[in-house]
């Protein structure tokens, strides 16, 4: 087993007297119409990984069919287009859940249609919550990485190599200095905590970047960035440090994906494998 860096033993012991507000209010942004699992697999992670209460913003459409897979979370349905997919007539909604929750996650699922993307650079320069954009929550502001940057509570993008291309502009080799060095540019830029996904992901804010030593190729599988993103969110309810809740989620997702690759073989492992794993995973970064 990979040893944990001492600062990375960050998540606090819960005290006799702790309940579920104590641990976090997220609110999970994404879904629509053909992709609906997204946003319950970020749930999921996230309760996985210790946050208190998880609400699922979603179409209507999305929250008829899918609120029964996910019975330890709470909904909120948005009106939508005619396709299933947020409209901007959702965002006096969606800021007053934002106000309430504690984390906000942005993306898992919620697809790139014109009137989504509009809602989106809407709505996350209003948000003072602490922030965790992925997929379709990155490629809303593809060229314009500046647009997430300045705000005040901690921001952390997840992007895999073509959304962070998409994003900056720019396109990561496969080499680890490559590789380290678009993630250094995209943080800097946004004003963000970046974890570039991939071999050896990388954890970067714009002065400092770690390589994180965690995960194997059975985590090639649809899901595994929903899961860190959950994951990832929760953590930044209960650790202060944007760069260690990014770093602490990058390596419990990896070595969840571990555990699970040593119980079943690397192929064949699922996003849900992971979610199964990762309070094992977490247990090795209490303090």
């Amino acid at each position: 087993m990979i040893e944990v860096p001492d600062e990375l033993r960050a998540i606090p012991r819960r005290g006799a007297t702790s309940h579920k507000g104590d641990f976090g209010r997220i609110l999970v942004i994404g879904g629509c119409v053909g992709m609906h699992g997204a946003p319950l697999l970020s749930a999921a992670a996230a309760l996985r990984s210790g946050a208190g209460l998880v609400t699922i913003a979603t179409p209507r459409s999305v929250y008829a069919v899918a609120a029964a897979a996910e019975l330890r979370a709470t909904w909120l349905p948005l009106p939508e287009t005619g396709d299933g997919r947020l409209e901007p007539s959702a965002l006096p909604l969606l800021q007053s859940a934002c106000a309430r929750a504690d984390v906000v996650a942005i993306g898992p699922g919620l697809g790139a249609a014109r009137e989504t993307v509009e809602l989106l650079q809407q709505l996350v320069p209003r948000i003072t919550q602490p922030l965790v954009l992925d997929a379709d929550g990155l490629n809303a502001f593809a060229g314009a990485p500046a647009h997430v940057s300045g705000r005040r509570p901690a921001t952390v993008l997840t992007p895999h190599p073509g959304e962070l291309e998409r994003l900056s502009g720019q396109k990561p080799g496969d080499d680890d200095e490559s590789r380290r060095l678009a993630a250094l540019d995209l943080a800097m830029r946004a004003g963000a905590t970046v974890i570039l996904k991939g071999h050896r992901s990388v954890v970067s804010n714009g002065l400092a970047s770690h390589f994180n030593p965690t995960g194997n190729p059975g985590m090639a599988t649809g899901g595994a960035g929903d899961v860190l993103t959950g994951c990832v969110a929760a953590l930044l309810a209960v650790v202060r440090d944007d760069l260690a809740a990014a770093r602490i989620a990058a390596f419990a997702h990896g070595r969840a994906g571990d555990l699970a690759a040593a119980r079943l073989g690397e192929i064949g492992v699922t996003a849900t494998d992971l979610i199964d794993e990762l309070p094992a995973a977490l247990a090795l970064h209490v303090a």
